[in-house]
């Protein structure tokens, strides 16, 4: 065994990899500045204190963020401390090392999870970086969200059902298969033995219609069977059994006349809203959603980096994962507490309208002392959309006496003061429906045949601040300040090109965070080799059509 230098490598590594490698490589400049990056120590109440030594927790936490950096597999990730001398320099590991089974890598992310140490691993890297002076508190950040995959197929609501009753009847199988054997039909194991493809199923719609009352009437039966008094207790406490009931409430209607029993689909109308909607029984936590007329049935996660100026590497600071139909908006005050518990609370942070409020703008700058750089987005009144007709600017507020004047000089009756569908404060100011009934200018302010203008409007603080949000965003200044934001979608899609972040490779929302965790910390590796090494940013790629359309 050859002895370690003062960095920890052992010399016999140190003297083969230095001749391998003359020149360097990210592994071995990782190593070479920043020192052993993870210690024990950090990760110890996931491990027991009993038993003989296992595998280095904080060696595990490295290889886990190596997996991204280069998009291995647990299976690849093992073969390379096994087998990559680059490798073994980065961890301090003798030339001899034989590793470890990459099984070991499933459950050290396991235990991560199950001890909330996820955000650990870019926490510790991030707080080693500060005593370098490579990123600190203050100067500019930028945030922006993008889509990503879960780990199931998309599924027909034919093939959901399907598939949800199947593996529930799996996790029966496992967990008590005498109990299911005798109470199963054989017709079922026919019915359910094999997964439920769109290949398999009947072309004709009345067929699938009567393949859906069968699964629907099959799941029902089985549910009963499970709350039978005969039956164990425990069988009704399994996931599966809970994620059944739970579907059949929120897919099915279900009326029981004279002893005779009617299944119904549930029109699009009375589906439960999408962020509570079930997906995939795979991952229940999944959650479909659109933008921009792309679906997916997935996850969202937000990035935000560090963008202060040339002196600085620029390094993702927070990672947030929510479903896909999260708003936007809501994950700003968890940006910004994460960020402020990190010492790394910005002075100035961009973001993008998603984002955006009259009350973050108004309350970011004094509760927090953070300027939030975010465009707001027009009044979305159909007359402003249309440029016709009377929209908000043309009524006059009087907030004192809590009124609006039209431009008719009508007077509103109705002033009530609540919140809007994402749940922010708002005023509905509405005229009397004798008001605007005689109006000679009714058309061009509301379409209503039946009730008078309605305006819905922000306290007067906020709706002056959006006013002047939107006069200043038109100046060229604002546009050259906010231009900025626009180089957290090269983060992204390194994220996505490098590190395969579009598709999530676990299921869960805890599991595919922690992904998106050791992703943005593999990312800042990356960056800080090329920072090291002197690599320059890249350019940003112009085709040639599009560079002749410059030229001109």
């Amino acid at each position: 065994m050859g002895s370690a230098s003062r960095d920890g490598v052992p010399s016999g590594t140190r003297q083969i990899a230095r001749a391998v490698f003359p020149k360097g490589c990210l592994a071995m400049r990782i190593r070479d500045h920043l020192g052993t990056v993870f210690s024990d120590e950090e990760f110890r109440e996931a491990f027991g204190d009993r038993g003989r030594p296992g595998i280095s927790p904080g060696q595990l936490a490295l290889v886990s963020v190596l997996q991204y950096v280069e998009n291995l597999t647990d299976r690849q990730a093992a073969h390379a401390v096994r087998a990559r001398i680059d490798v073994k320099y980065l961890l301090g590991l003798e030339l001899a090392d034989t590793g470890f089974d990459f099984t070991v890598l499933t459950g050290f992310r396991q235990r991560l999870v199950d001890h909330s140490l996820g955000e650990r691993v870019l926490d510790l890297l991030l707080e080693r970086l500060a005593g370098q002076g490579l990123v600190c508190a203050g100067g500019r950040q930028r945030t922006d969200s993008t889509h990503v995959l879960a780990a199931v197929r998309r599924l027909s609501r034919l093939e959901f059902i399907g598939e949800t009753l199947r593996a529930c009847l799996e996790a029966l199988a496992t967990a008590d298969p005498q109990w299911l054997a005798a109470w199963i039909e054989p017709s079922w194991q026919e019915r359910y033995g094999a997964r439920t493809d769109a290949y398999r199923l009947p072309s004709s719609r009345s067929d699938r219609d009567t393949l859906a009352q069968q699964i629907a009437a099959d799941g029902y039966r089985l549910l009963e069977a499970v709350h039978a008094a005969k039956a164990p207790a425990w069988l009704r406490d399994i996931p599966a059994m809970s994620l059944l009931r739970t579907v059949w409430i929120q897919q099915f209607t279900r009326t029981i006349t004279d002893g005779v029993q009617t299944v119904c689909w549930r029109g699009k109308e009375d589906l439960p809203a999408g962020r509570a909607l079930i997906a995939s029984p795979y991952d229940p936590e999944a959650r479909y959603s659109q933008k921009r007329g792309s679906p997916w049935t997935g996850y969202k996660v937000h990035l935000s980096e560090n963008c202060s100026g040339p002196g600085q590497p620029q390094l993702i600071t927070q990672v947030v994962t929510t479903d896909a139909t999260a708003n936007d908006a809501t994950v700003v005050d968890t940006v910004h507490d994460a960020l402020t518990s990190k010492d790394l609370k910005p002075a100035e942070h961009l973001m993008d309208s998603g984002y955006a409020s009259a009350e973050l703008l108004l309350t970011a700058p004094t509760e927090r002392g953070i300027c939030v750089v975010a465009p707001v987005r027009p009044n979305p009144t159909p007359q402003q959309v249309r440029s016709a007709g009377f929209g908000k600017s043309a009524f006059t507020i009087d907030w004192q006496a809590q009124k609006a004047t039209c431009p008719s000089g009508r007077s509103s009756r109705y002033w009530t003061a609540g919140v809007d569908n994402n749940g922010r404060d708002a005023i509905r100011i509405r005229f009397a429906t004798a008001t605007c009934a005689p109006c000679p200018v009714r058309d061009q302010c509301t379409r209503s045949t039946q009730y008078g203008r309605q305006l819905t409007v922000r306290p007067q603080e906020q709706g002056a601040l959006l006013e002047r949000v939107r006069a200043e965003q038109t100046t060229e200044a604002w546009k050259e300040r906010y231009a900025a934001r626009a180089g957290i979608e090269g983060t992204i899609h390194q994220a996505v090109a490098v590190s395969g972040m579009r598709r999530t490779r676990y299921r869960g929302l805890t599991k595919t965070h922690l992904g998106h965790v050791l992703t943005a910390a593999a990312v800042n590796l990356i960056r800080l080799d090329a920072w090291w090494s002197g690599t320059p940013l890249a350019r940003t790629r112009t085709s040639r059509l599009a560079a002749l359309e410059l030229a001109t």
